[in-house]
C-alpha cells in the first residue's frame, strides 16, 4: 500500500512539474508569438475585430488622445481624437469602413491597442484565457504640443522638440494639419469626400496628410552650418584657426556667378564670428576647402540620406549630394544649406540634439510605454544610440560657438528673446527654396548650453515661404525664432 502511495504521489508531483513547464512556456516563452498571433481567440469566437474597442493613446501627462466610444451601429466603436488635430501627425487615425489602420501610432503599435489576449496577472488568468486592450503611453507632453501649435499659428511648416539625451519626441506639430476624427467616421461616403478635400493632387506635399514634420524636406539653410563645422573639427581642424577676408561676395570655381552674403552683407574673420553672424562667404569657403567626400562623410554620420528610425511611418529621408555628383560652385552652396541639401524639421532636431549630447544621435521615438488593462507596465521603451555622429571634443567646440549666436551682440539671434538666466545655444537659418521667390525660415536650439551642462530639450522649427503672410524677405531669427523660444521656454519651465 505504501508503495502505491508512493507511486502515485510520484505521479502527481511529476504531471504537477509538467503543468508548472507548460505555464511557464506559454507565459514566458511564447507569451508574444501567442499574444499577437493571427490565430487568436478572435479566430476561435468569431468576433469581428471591427466590433471591439481600441485601447487608448495617451500623452505623457495623461491627456487621452485616441479612445474608443460605443457607437450603437452596426461597427459596435468609434474611435474618437478628443483634441483633433493637434495630434493627427501622431495618432493617425482608424479607418473603420475599409478596417484599415492609417499612419500614425495607429498603425505602430496596433498590436497593443486591437484587442488580443493579454498576459494572465494571477493563478485564474493563467489557466483562462484573457483578452483586452493595451493603452499607449506617448513621450509628447500636451502642454508643450500646445504650445508648439500656438507658435506656429497657422503657417506652413513644422515644430519637433526633443530630449537630447534620451530621444524623447516632447513635441511634434506640422502645418497644414487635419482632423482624424472625420476619417474615421462610420459613414463611407462621408469619409471619401473628406479625404478628396485633404488630398492635393497637383502638389501632393501640400496636403494635409503628409507629416510635415518627418515627411516634408526642405533647404536647411544655415542651419547645416552646424554640419559643417563639426566636419572642420573632426577632420581638418586647423581650418578652425583660420581668419577670412571680409567680404560681400566671391567668385565660386568653374562659375561666373557670385555667391554673396544675405543682404549683402560684409563679414568675415574668425570661425566664431563667421557662425555667429552666419557668413556665407565664409563658410562657402570652408566647404571648397574640406571637399566633397568629407562633407558627404560627415552629413551621412548625423543621419543624412538615410530613414530616420522614428517610431512613426513615412519619414522621410534628409539629402546631402554624393562627392560624385556635386560640382565646386555646388559644394560651395551645400556647405551653406543650400543648393541640393533638403532636410526635415525632424533631421535638424536631430542634429541639433548631436551637438547637445556628445555627439550622439539618439534613435528618436514617440512610445514611453505600454499599460496593460490590468495597469501593469506590459513594456517600456529603453533609449538606444542611432548614430555617433562626431566626438563628445566636437560637438563641445561646436556647441560653445553657437552660444556666439545668442550672446554675441552680432549673433543673428542675438535680439530674440530666451528664457532669462539660462544659455541657449542656436543657429538660424534663412534658406531660398527654389519653387517660389519665397524663403524658408529656421532656427535650431539647446538648452541649458553652459559649460558642463545636461542640456534638457532641443528645438528645431521651419517656417516656409509658402505660408500666408509671410514675408519673403525676413530671416530665421525673426520668423522662426520666435516659434523656438516659445517651445524651447516652456519645454524648461514644464521641466520635461
Amino acid at each position: 500500500m505504501d508503495k502505491r502511495i508512493k507511486l502515485i504521489t510520484l505521479g502527481m508531483i511529476f504531471c504537477f512539474l509538467l503543468l508548472f513547464l507548460q505555464l511557464n512556456n506559454i507565459q514566458i516563452l511564447q507569451e508574444k508569438s501567442l499574444r499577437y498571433k493571427s490565430a487568436n481567440v478572435y479566430d476561435n469566437v468569431s468576433q469581428n475585430v471591427l466590433d471591439l474597442p481600441r485601447g487608448e493613446i495617451l500623452t505623457s501627462n495623461g491627456t487621452v488622445i485616441a479612445d474608443s466610444k460605443p457607437s450603437h451601429d452596426a461597427y459596435g466603436y468609434q474611435r474618437v481624437y478628443p483634441k483633433g488635430s493637434l495630434f493627427a501627425d501622431i495618432t493617425g487615425y482608424f479607418d473603420v469602413v475599409d478596417g484599415s489602420i492609417q499612419y500614425g501610432t495607429e498603425a505602430v503599435y496596433n498590436r497593443y491597442l486591437e484587442s488580443h489576449v493579454t498576459s494572465g496577472g494571477t493563478p485564474g488568468k493563467l489557466i483562462s484565457q484573457q483578452t483586452g486592450t493595451d493603452s499607449i503611453i506617448l513621450t509628447v507632453n500636451e502642454k508643450l504640443q500646445k504650445v508648439a501649435a500656438q507658435a506656429l499659428n497657422g503657417r506652413v511648416g513644422a515644430v519637433v522638440a526633443t530630449d537630447p539625451v534620451n530621444g524623447d519626441i516632447l513635441a511634434l506639430y506640422a502645418n497644414p494639419t487635419y482632423n482624424p476624427n472625420l476619417l474615421a467616421s462610420h459613414n463611407a461616403s462621408f469619409v471619401e469626400k473628406e479625404a478628396k478635400k485633404l488630398e492635393d493632387l497637383s502638389n501632393p506635399a501640400a496636403s494635409p496628410l503628409i507629416d510635415g514634420a518627418t515627411q516634408l524636406t526642405y533647404p536647411p539653410g544655415s542651419t547645416f552650418k552646424l554640419v559643417t563645422t563639426s566636419t572642420i573639427y573632426d577632420y581638418d581642424p586647423h581650418l578652425a584657426a583660420v581668419s577670412y577676408p571680409f567680404l560681400p561676395q566671391i567668385t565660386l570655381p568653374d562659375s561666373n556667378v557670385p555667391l554673396h552674403n544675405f543682404d549683402n552683407e560684409v563679414c568675415g574673420g574668425s570661425l566664431a564670428l563667421a557662425l555667429a553672424v552666419s557668413c556665407d562667404t565664409t563658410y562657402s569657403q570652408i566647404g571648397l576647402n574640406l571637399g566633397g567626400k568629407l562633407m558627404y562623410k560627415q552629413a551621412k554620420r548625423f543621419g543624412f540620406d538615410q530613414v530616420p528610425p522614428i517610431d512613426l511611418p513615412g519619414a522621410a529621408p534628409s539629402q546631402f549630394p554624393s562627392p560624385s555628383s556635386i560640382s565646386p560652385p555646388f559644394l560651395a552652396y551645400s556647405a551653406i544649406g543650400q543648393g541640393n541639401v533638403r532636410e526635415s524639421a525632424l533631421q535638424d532636431a536631430l542634429v541639433v540634439s548631436a551637438i547637445a549630447d556628445g555627439g550622439k544621435v539618439m534613435t528618436p521615438h514617440v512610445l514611453g510605454r505600454v499599460i496593460g488593462p490590468d495597469g501593469q507596465v506590459v513594456y517600456t521603451y529603453r533609449p538606444h544610440l542611432w548614430l555617433q555622429a562626431t566626438t563628445p571634443a566636437t560637438a563641445a567646440a561646436v556647441r560653445e560657438l553657437m552660444l556666439g549666436v545668442t550672446e554675441n551682440p552680432a549673433g543673428t539671434a542675438a535680439t530674440q528673446t530666451w528664457p532669462p538666466g539660462v544659455q541657449v545655444a542656436a543657429k538660424t537659418g534663412t534658406s531660398q527654396n527654389g519653387t517660389n521667390a519665397c524663403i524658408d525660415d529656421w532656427l535650431v536650439a539647446t538648452a541649458p548650453a553652459g559649460n558642463k551642462q545636461v542640456p534638457k530639450v532641443a528645438v528645431a522649427a521651419v517656417v516656409s515661404g509658402a505660408s500666408a503672410g509671410v514675408v519673403c524677405d525676413g530671416t530665421g531669427a525673426a520668423v522662426a525664432g520666435p516659434v523656438v523660444s516659445r517651445v524651447l521656454t516652456a519645454a524648461l519651465k514644464y521641466g520635461l
